[in-house]
């Protein structure tokens, strides 16, 4: 199974911990030998998906949205980054230069073409920005991608 990640970065501590905690209870139906996650490893969500991904067995595929991609990524989370990507049976890049909001949702528009359903860690807002979380969700369902949403009820951002 062909698994995608999108998710709500800057996540306050407690949820952080019960988002990781879903996210191996999402993935652990599936066979390590049939399960690749596919993400653009960012901090927050991304990250834990891909890692979650790699501690069951499955293997990991990275979509790379901009050359500048990774710069753009708080420091702290670099050598997190570089893990994942290291680890990576497959990357894919959107040829774009620039980390621009228009480079990550041509990001996600690749990971939405190689999946076969999205994870979704979504408070089932709008997009704070173009590219956003909602955006990702929706372009999904219009492709007809099933999307499964992990928000935990009562939760807040």
């Amino acid at each position: 199974m062909r698994l995608g990640i999108t998710g709500h970065r800057g996540l306050p501590d407690d949820l952080a911990a019960e988002i990781r905690n879903s996210l191996y209870t999402a993935l652990a139906p599936y066979p390590p030998t049939e399960l690749v996650g596919v993400s653009c490893i960012a901090d927050g969500p991304d990250a834990w998906f891909a890692r979650a991904v790699l501690d069951l067995g499955g293997t990991i595929e990275v979509v790379i949205p901009a050359e500048t991609y990774r710069a753009g990524l708080p420091r702290w989370h670099h050598p997190e980054y570089d893990s994942l990507l290291a680890a990576a049976h497959v990357v894919h890049r959107t040829g774009m230069r620039e980390s621009t909001e228009e480079a990550h949702m041509a990001g996600s528009e690749v990971l939405l073409g190689v999946v076969e359903q999205l994870i979704a860690v979504w408070d089932g807002a709008p997009a704070r920005g173009y590219g956003g979380t909602a955006d990702v969700v929706a372009h999904a369902r219009r492709a007809g991608v099933p999307v499964h949403i992990i928000w935990p009820e009562g939760a807040t951002r």
